[in-house]
């Protein structure tokens, strides 16, 4: 019997046709709604291998349930989906996809800022529901962004890739990292700092940090109050990071001007929750990595992981 694998998102007849010729390949089908968790259980309980999102919980119970499974491949850089001490002890290798989507994300993460500061989305709603009517000085006046100061919180390939973007406008760039990178700090011109210094000095603080014990909720409200006034809050890494409440409240009181999200507490969002009523959130639905290019990429890398661990060969980018 051929090795089984299972795809939890319908990707493209490209993509799979090298895993085809190889391996039984069975696909959700179902565009972009998630696969049920039964139906997943089901599928992961005779499979080789799954080729998963972040969206899919690849828990003990899972991996417990899966006795012929060998590799799990998450079509992502994050892999706070996966229970690794579980896969460990079972066995399962876990591989995702570092490295090709890190200036693709760092271009979105700049994008972001720049929507933001800009008041772009705002505007594009304005002009669209034929609310401009004449030129004044201050029409949707939004906030520089060259000669400011940008705070990274993580600042890993994707937070340099962000510095260096930062750099092309003449940014001062500070970053907090678990670590110092003395090698980021003599090519960038970067300077590191302690979290709470970042946050008081930073006129746009950037969070790019992954999400772990370390990281998870670790914006609240007192965090927030130590911003500027006129400092705007990006996130592209995970929502989990954020207390959506109280940055909620510290924007309803002018704690800080403005916030760019690309990622949430839950995913997908819900259209009522109260963060995306606020005309000074940029609202964006976890598209990070998301040009054709990069995501084929990354499609192909996990492929290759997993002809490679059925194979017995290493992976390329298998998480330690």
């Amino acid at each position: 019997m051929k090795p089984s694998i299972y795809i939890t998102r319908k990707l493209p007849e490209s993509v799979i046709n090298p895993l085809q010729s190889e391996f039984e390949v069975d696909m959700w089908e179902h565009g972009d709604v998630p696969v049920p968790r039964d139906i997943l259980l089901h599928k992961a309980e005779s499979a080789t291998a799954l080729l998963t999102m972040l969206s899919d919980r690849i828990d003990k119970e899972l991996l417990q349930k899966s006795p012929s499974l060998k590799v799990v491949a998450n079509l992502a850089v994050g892999y706070d989906n996966i229970d690794l001490e579980a896969a460990k002890e079972l066995g399962v290798t876990i591989c995702n996809t570092p490295d090709v989507l890190t200036e693709t994300t760092a271009d979105l993460t700049f994008a972001l800022l720049m929507a933001t500061a800009r008041r772009i989305v705002e505007a594009d709603r304005y002009i669209k529901e034929g609310k401009w009517k004449s030129w004044s000085p201050l029409l949707l006046s939004g906030m520089d962004i060259h000669h400011k100061t940008i705070g990274i919180v993580g600042m890993g390939s994707i937070g340099e890739a962000v510095a260096r973007r930062a750099k092309g406008f003449n940014m001062n760039v500070l970053y907090h990292n678990r670590s110092r990178k003395h090698e980021a700090e003599r090519a960038l011109g970067v300077q590191y700092s302690t979290f709470e210094d970042l946050l008081i000095q930073s006129d746009f603080v950037v969070v790019l940090a992954p999400l772990n014990a370390g990281t998870k909720g670790m914006f609240q409200e007192e965090q927030f109050t130590m911003m500027k006034k006129t400092g705007i809050f990006i996130n592209a890494a995970r929502g989990a990071i954020v207390n959506e409440e109280a940055l909620e409240k510290a924007l309803k009181r002018g704690d800080i001007a403005g916030a760019g999200l690309d990622v949430f507490e839950a995913e997908p969002i819900d259209a009522d929750h109260p963060l995306l009523a606020l005309d000074q959130v940029v609202a964006i639905p976890h598209i990070g990595s998301s040009s054709k290019e990069t995501r084929y990429e990354m499609m192909a890398l996990c492929v290759e992981n997993i002809q490679a661990v059925i194979k017995g060969d290493q992976p390329k980018t298998e998480v330690q």
